[in-house]
């Protein structure tokens, strides 16, 4: 058998991987750039992810198929001048000083979505992480009769202590399935609306429980003294179970840390007549006789709070 190589076969390889090499290059650098310029993608972040071992074995091969020449460069006097560059770079970009920040600011990448929900047959888990240094978990035990096909409809939200909306955590599916949240969130667009249209007013005037960040409530950058407690509401409704959805909430008051909160039930929504001005108001009633399965749709609801103020 000979062993002499075939340098058309060899030539071809060498193109190949090179061709390759350069084409996943290519990939990484233009998933690198959309993970920088664009909101967080787990489809891109995953593509990027993976074609970076795609690449990884390309460059061994590559190394492989051409270790003579490069083997050169490990007795070049350049080498150690490039090492230290390297590392200098990579120690940069990881300890991250002011100016790396403030380039890393202009990313629109904020990271995986601070809100996340997860529906099961068992139960319902909200998680909301604004900052690592405070992390919410809302965990629903379904109740007998819960079923996830078709689900329920759900709302999470936070109010101040005036009763108004600050932020909401969880849009519905259907807003009509869930009308206080939905009279609730139409009134804080609408308020939000005017104070931009008289930013002055909203300046000179400044109330912790009127503020529109939800920061204000959730993470107070004064001290403890000055924060000021906040509800957070879930609401549920079972589509063409002929009931009215029903709310639960708990307060939050960071002045007295708790981490494990259960939420009450506060009613059901139901409208009222209109105020003197002639807005739309509603308010939260006793359940009554007409409630049936609507009351087993949730067991229970845990509110965790992990916060370092």
């Amino acid at each position: 058998m000979s062993n002499k190589k075939n340098p058309q076969l060899d030539t071809l390889k060498r193109r190949s991987v090179s061709l390759l090499t350069a084409l996943s290059f290519l990939v990484l650098a233009l998933t690198g750039v959309l993970a920088f310029v664009q909101p967080f993608s787990l489809g891109i972040i995953g593509l990027h992810s993976l074609m970076g071992f795609v690449f990884i074995a390309l460059i061994i091969l590559h190394i492989t198929n051409n270790s003579r020449p490069l083997s050169s460069y490990l007795r070049s006097k350049t080498l150690w001048s490039t090492l230290a560059f390297t590392t200098l770079l990579t120690a940069l970009f990881w300890w991250q000083p002011a100016p790396i920040k403030q380039i890393l600011s202009l990313s629109g990448n904020l990271g995986p979505a601070m809100e996340r929900f997860d529906m099961r047959q068992d139960q319902m888990v909200f998680h909301y992480s604004p900052s690592p240094d405070y992390k919410m978990r809302l965990d629903v035990k379904t109740g007998p009769a819960y079923d996830a096909t078709p689900p329920p409809i759900v709302s999470i939200w936070l109010e101040n202590q005036g009763g108004y909306h600050i932020k909401t955590l969880l849009a519905p599916a259907d807003p009509n399935e869930t009308p206080y949240w939905n009279f609730k969130h139409a009134g804080w667009e609408k308020a939000k609306a005017e104070a931009e249209k008289n930013p002055i007013d909203a300046v000179t005037s400044p109330t912790p429980n009127g503020s529109f960040d939800p920061a204000d409530y959730i993470l107070p950058t004064a001290s403890k003294e000055d924060a000021t407690p906040y509800s957070l509401f879930l609401e549920i409704n079972q589509p063409g179970d002929n009931q009215a959805s029903l709310v639960y909430s708990v307060e939050i008051d960071n002045t007295l840390p708790r981490t494990y909160q259960l939420l009450d039930q506060r009613g059901y929504p139901k409208r009222e007549p209109d105020d003197e001005n002639g807005k739309e108001t509603w308010g939260l009633y006793y359940v009554d006789s007409t409630f049936t399965t609507a009351l087993d749709l949730i067991d229970s609801a845990l509110l965790t709070l992990q916060r370092r103020l």
